[in-house]
C-alpha cells in the first residue's frame, strides 16, 4: 500500500512538472524564434548536461533524506586528479579511471562520516566541501591545469548521430539512475530509508551499506560530470563546480523530490533540470538580466517547497 502510495505521488508531481516545461517552452518558443532551433537545443542541452549528471547522484541522497553539498568540490576534485595525471603522460583512460575512483572515495568518505561519526548531512557534507576545496587548491596550485590531450579535448564537441557526446553521457547516466531506483533492491532501500530510517533497520535493511553506496554513487556521478567539464574547459579548473551542488540541489527539488526524504524521482530530477536550463536560455535569448533569472528559479525553488509542506499537511 505505501509502494502504491509513492508510486502514485511520483507520477502526479512528474505530471506536474512536466506541464510547467511544456508551457515554458511554449512560452518562449512564441517569444523568440531562436529558441526551438536545433542549434540552441542542442547547445542547451551540452550546457546542462554537466549539472544533470551530478543531480542523478543527488537525487539519491536526497531520496533517502540527506543532503550532499560537497559535490561541486569532488566534481573540481576528479577533475584536477584527471587532468593533472594526463598532463603528466598517464594514458587517458587511466587518468579517467582515476578522477572516477577518486570522486567515488570522496563520496564514500562523506559516507562515513555521516553514519559512523552521527554527523548531520548538512555539516559533513559542507565541511566535506571546504576540505575539498582545499585540495583542488593545493594539488592545482590554484591555476588551470592545461596541456591535455586533444584527442579528450574533442571529446567535449564530439558527436554521435548529431547528438552531442556529452549529452549521450548524461542520457546513459540517466537511464543508470531509473534503473537502480525502480527496479534494484538498493533503490527500495533508498526510499524505505527515507521514508522511516527506523522502520527500514528493523525489516532487515543494512543502513551502513546502504548510506555508503548512496554517497559513494553521488560522489561517483559528481566525478563524471567534472571528467566532462574538464573535456569542455580543455583543462583542469580548480574553481569549476563552484555553485554546481545548489543547482543540482535545485534541479532535484524542482523536480518535485522532498527534502524529507522518500519522495521524488529520477525522471523529475531531469525535468528539473531541464526547466532551469530553459529558463537561463530563454532568459539569455529574450535579453533577461542574469540576476532576474537567479531571483526567478529562486522563488520557484521556494514554491516548490512550500508546496510540498502544504502537501504533506494534507
Amino acid at each position: 500500500m505505501i509502494v502504491g502510495k509513492r508510486g502514485k505521488s511520483i507520477h502526479f508531481a512528474e505530471h506536474n512538472i512536466l506541464m510547467v516545461l511544456i508551457v515554458l517552452v511554449a512560452v518562449l518558443s512564441l517569444a523568440n524564434d531562436r529558441f526551438l532551433t536545433y542549434a540552441n537545443i542542442t547547445n542547451l542541452l551540452r550546457q546542462t548536461s554537466i549539472i544533470g549528471v551530478m543531480a542523478v547522484g543527488v537525487t539519491f541522497v536526497i531520496l533517502s533524506g540527506g543532503i550532499d553539498l560537497s559535490v561541486g568540490s569532488v566534481l573540481a576534485l576528479s577533475s584536477i586528479v584527471a587532468s593533472l595525471m594526463m598532463r603528466s603522460g598517464v594514458s587517458v583512460f587511466l587518468a579517467i579511471v582515476s578522477g572516477l575512483v577518486c570522486g567515488t572515495a570522496a563520496g564514500l568518505l562523506m559516507g562515513v562520516v555521516i553514519h559512523e561519526g552521527k554527523v548531520p548531512p548538512f555539516i559533513a557534507t559542507l565541511g566535506g566541501l571546504t576540505i575539498f576545496k582545499g585540495i583542488v587548491m593545493l594539488l592545482s596550485g590554484a591555476r588551470k591545469v592545461i596541456g591535455l590531450p586533444q584527442g579528450f579535448i574533442d571529446f567535449a564537441v564530439a558527436r554521435v548521430l548529431g547528438i552531442p557526446a556529452m549529452v549521450i553521457v548524461w542520457i546513459l547516466t540517466i537511464v543508470a539512475g531509473l534503473l537502480m531506483s525502480r527496479y534494484t533492491i538498493f533503490g527500495r532501500q533508498v526510499y524505505a530509508i527515507g521514508s522511516n530510517r527506523e522502520a527500514a533497520r528493523l525489516s532487515g535493511i543494512n543502513i551502513r551499506l546502504t548510506i555508503y553506496k548512496i554517497y559513494a554513487f553521488c560522489g561517483f556521478t559528481s566525478a563524471i560530470a567534472g571528467i566532462i567539464m574538464t573535456a569542455r574547459l580543455g583543462g583542469g579548473s580548480p574553481t569549476g563546480g563552484t555553485g554546481y551542488e545548489m543547482d543540482a540541489i535545485a534541479a532535484v527539488v524542482l523536480g518535485g523530490a522532498s527534502l524529507n526524504g522518500a519522495v521524488g524521482s529520477i525522471l523529475g530530477t531531469l525535468i528539473g533540470t531541464v526547466i532551469i536550463a530553459t529558463i537561463k536560455n530563454g532568459g539569455n535569448l529574450l535579453g533577461i538580466d542574469p540576476f532576474v533569472l537567479d531571483i526567478i528559479i529562486g522563488a520557484l525553488i521556494v514554491l516548490a517547497v512550500m508546496f510540498d509542506q502544504l502537501r504533506k499537511k494534507d
